[in-house]
């Protein structure tokens, strides 16, 4: 088994504890929370483990990372932040597409792509639940995810300038 999951042991005995004895595959998502929490991403080889500790197939298991924009296929690259603006209808009825366009404009890359340092990635997604307050997004990093709503793009610039004086001056990338 990885030595990520070894290494945090009693955190997936406590998910498993959470589910019925025959019921395992229910903690497919917690326990990939719990792997992209420490690593940032999702590989083959937690793939293998998750499968492994709840019987759930691997395809299964990719399909959940490929549906949710949650989680992070190791071959996604992306910045340690990935600011994803929700573009549905509801949203982009209320200028969604529009701020999506000016922030990465402001920011200097297109949609889906990462600033030189690595630090942030700019993605458009579907449905984060807050249509009446949109322009709205989400950021996701260092294990947490954070929600912005009724945004301009001085203030997505202004959150983004505030990672950026948070962040350590080396960036994994």
């Amino acid at each position: 088994m990885n030595h990520l999951f070894t290494q945090h042991a009693k955190e997936v005995e406590d998910i498993l504890s959470r589910y019925p004895a025959d019921q395992k595959r229910s903690a497919v998502m917690p326990l990939l929370h719990l792997a992209q929490a420490e690593t940032g991403f999702i590989n083959k080889h937690i793939f293998e483990d998750i499968s492994e500790i709840t019987g759930a197939s691997i395809t299964d298991i990719a399909s959940i990372v490929g549906y949710y924009t949650l989680f992070h296929d190791a071959e996604e690259k992306g910045g340690r932040f990935r600011i994803q603006v929700c573009t549905d209808l509801p949203c982009a009825l209320r200028g969604a597409d529009e701020f999506l366009q000016q922030l990465c404009n402001a920011v200097g890359i297109g949609v889906g792509e990462t600033t030189p340092d690595g630090l942030v990635t700019i993605e458009a997604v579907t449905c984060l639940a807050g249509c009446d307050h949109a322009p709205l997004f989400q950021v996701q990093g260092d294990g947490e995810v954070t929600y912005y709503q009724d945004q301009t793009v001085e203030s997505a610039s202004a959150t983004i300038a505030d990672l950026r004086r948070r962040a350590p001056r080396e960036v994994k990338s």
